[in-house]
């Protein structure tokens, strides 16, 4: 069947090269060397408005191209001014809220910069590694004068402060791309300037996360540092929460473009599943719930792992705290062997975040990444199968974001949550209200029976026993996970009170649980029905296990009785005598002041003693009256 009129005006449409104003030649051909043959709607949406003259407020799916969707207008943006920017101005800046994203912002437009010949030429080495040597691009013959866009990355952890403004002062950037801190440290210095004349605009990707109480402060350092006559952009998967605080970004009129998918509702039993309703994801994202006990959730990963056709290549794996991923990357490998396993989190040293995140984007085996919401917003992974959810996030915009990490770009991707029976079955109910709907994972069938939580219990610990390095890393990722379960937003639903502290420890594969308030009136073995020997289980590192076992030395023999009651009296006595001390400590100071009281006294004249005993008549009174209050006050509660 011959396509319609209409259809063949929506491919024209959709072609790069029929957007108004149109783009450069050398944007075209750098954007068919990355393989995008058409516009995406949020590119075809938002590229006309923001190269001509519109503030925009872009909310689109996650996966669907916003980073072109603003690095192409910023491009052309500033190679059409009148003149050069001048030496040590700033013409754009964009503002990510993480060091990965601006990172991978920095990458795309670096690989389109490759594209033309004056910026291409002033690319540093550092920029240059990833992408085909310049001297290899065929530059077109510009004109040595003509506008050049020089971009700049600015990370907290990579470099110092003073090595940003070092780097900017060489290199004088037109385009500075970076996380809040550190930009504003750098627009701090009076040798980096954004007047008037120069500043033309300013971007912030994941913008609703940008406006949140880690980055207001910064954020709004930095725009009081840029020209109020100015173009401004906020891009993000969900900015409609951030829309009452758009005052304070200063955007003037800005026109919203919301990108929704449409999607064909599942049918609850009441006759509507044949509704269409918008969805925040993208439609190539199937969003599923297991409902599953906690010490089932690790096999039943590991059933999915191979159960799944096509086998996952690419999975995240989405944990609640940083001390979780320290512990978990250490016993998941004997688990889910044939994995590489790939923890991230934002308590690594940068150089490390940086080796791992490319170590996991460039694997050709199957591969984990093992991380927090630290990866949830924004990162480009290319090829992500699956996203699994331990728990479910505490923030639910979150929720959308790590889901949001496969489906990407058209490419189908699966994102399971995993749900512990009970109250926490209302999660799924609280997500649909928000107009995120997500439906029960029934095919293929994952079915884990209490033997295999067991083995995996088993095994887990086996590891555990090996180094005692690992059971502390356990011990301090279970804490910090119920202290982030106590923050749920949700809090009617995840309810720590409602935990099975028990089940909880075989799930963790714990050697026992530890001490912590929210255990003072459980009444369970704590021992979790583990026997060990506590003053054998060594450390493998060898400068650690010999610092203990000098402590273990220090240490009087417990296990004597007569030594733990010597050890008891002890404690007791010096008890005893720091108490005594205390006494004397205070009755001496009493003395003291008592001194000192009955000499000021003496010293005074008639006088002056009359008006002391009335002023201490009226401070009785005083406090006569405050006694009085507080006990009618009292009385009358």
């Amino acid at each position: 069947m011959a396509p319609t009129s209409s259809a063949e005006a929506t491919q024209r449409r959709r072609q790069w090269d029929a957007l108004t104003p149109p783009l450069s030649e050398w944007i075209l051909d750098a954007i068919a060397s990355m393989g995008f043959t058409k516009t995406t709607p949020v590119q075809e949406a938002a590229i006309p408005l923001f190269m001509g003259n519109k503030d925009v407020v872009v909310e689109a799916v996650t996966g669907s191209g916003k980073t072109l969707a603003f690095l192409i207008p910023i491009i052309e943006r500033l190679l059409r001014l009148d003149a050069p920017i001048k030496k040590h101005h700033v013409g754009a800046i964009i503002i990510s809220p993480t060091r990965e994203l601006a990172t991978q912002i920095h990458n795309v437009l670096i690989s389109l910069l490759k594209f033309h010949g004056p910026s291409a030429s002033l690319l540093q080495p550092d920029e240059d590694e990833d992408m085909a040597d310049a001297d290899s691009i065929s530059a077109p013959p510009f004109p040595a004068s003509a506008l050049k866009v020089v971009p700049q990355l600015l990370l907290g952890g990579a470099v110092t402060p003073a090595q940003d403004l070092s780097s900017f002062l060489k290199k004088s950037p037109s385009l500075l791309i970076g996380t809040p801190g550190r930009l504003l440290e750098l627009l701090s210095s009076s040798h980096v300037h954004c007047p008037q004349s120069s500043f033309d605009v300013l971007v912030m990707d994941e913008a609703d996360r940008l406006l949140d109480l880690g980055f207001k402060e910064d954020l709004q350092k930095i725009l009081s540092r840029l020209p109020k006559q100015r173009r401004t952009g906020l891009f993000s998967a969900s900015v409609s929460e951030a829309v009452d605080q758009l005052v304070r970004v200063g955007l003037r009129n800005p026109v919203r473009i919301a990108v929704k998918v449409k999607a064909r509702a599942a049918s609850n039993g009441t006759g509507d599943g044949g509704r269409i309703e918008d969805k925040r994801t993208p439609a190539s994202l199937q969003m599923s719930y297991l409902v599953t006990p906690p010490a089932n959730k690790i096999p039943a990963i590991k059933k999915l792992l191979e159960v799944l056709q096509p086998q996952p290549q690419k999975t995240i794996i989405y944990l609640a705290t940083c001390y979780s991923v320290d512990y978990f990357q250490h016993v998941l490998p004997k688990i889910l062997q044939g994995q590489i396993i790939v923890p991230l989190h934002g308590k690594h040293p940068d150089k490390v975040r940086r080796k791992n995140f490319t170590k996991f984007v460039d694997s050709f085996s199957p591969s984990i990444l093992l991380t927090t919401d630290v990866a949830a917003r924004g990162l480009d992974v290319p090829s992500v199968d699956l996203v699994i959810q331990i728990d479910p996030p505490s923030d639910p915009k979150t929720f959308i974001h790590r889901c949001g990490r496969a489906g990407r770009a058209g490419r189908k991707g699966l994102a399971i949550t995993f749900i512990t029976p009970g109250r926490e079955e209302d999660y799924v109910d609280f997500l649909r209200v928000r107009q995120t709907p997500i439906a029960p994972f029934t095919t293929p069938a994952i079915e884990v029976s209490n033997e295999d939580a067991e083995s995996t219990t088993k095994i887990i610990r086996g590891v555990v026993q090996t180094d005692r390095a690992i059971f502390e890393n356990a011990q301090r990722g279970f804490v910090s996970w119920v202290r982030a379960y106590s923050k749920h937003a949700a809090s009617s639903i995840f309810r720590v009170s409602d935990l099975q502290w028990d089940q909880l420890g075989h799930a963790w594969g714990l050697l026992k649980l530890p001490s912590m308030p929210e255990l003072k009136k459980w009444d369970g073995d704590r021992s979790l029905g583990v026997t060990i020997d506590w003053d054998t289980y060594a450390f493998k590192d060898k400068q650690r296990e010999k610092q203990r076992q000098i402590e273990l030395a220090q240490k009087p023999e417990v296990a004597d009785p007569a030594s733990a009651m010597k050890r008891k009296n002890n404690k007791e006595n010096a008890w005893s005598q720091k108490k005594e001390q205390r006494t004397t400590k205070e009755t001496r100071r009493d003395k003291k002041k008592a001194r000192r009281e009955h000499d000021r006294l003496a010293n005074m004249t008639a006088e002056e003693r009359e008006k002391e005993e009335e002023l201490q008549g009226m401070i009785q009174q005083v406090r006569k009256n405050v006694v009085e209050e507080e006990e009618f006050e009292g009385f009358s509660d």
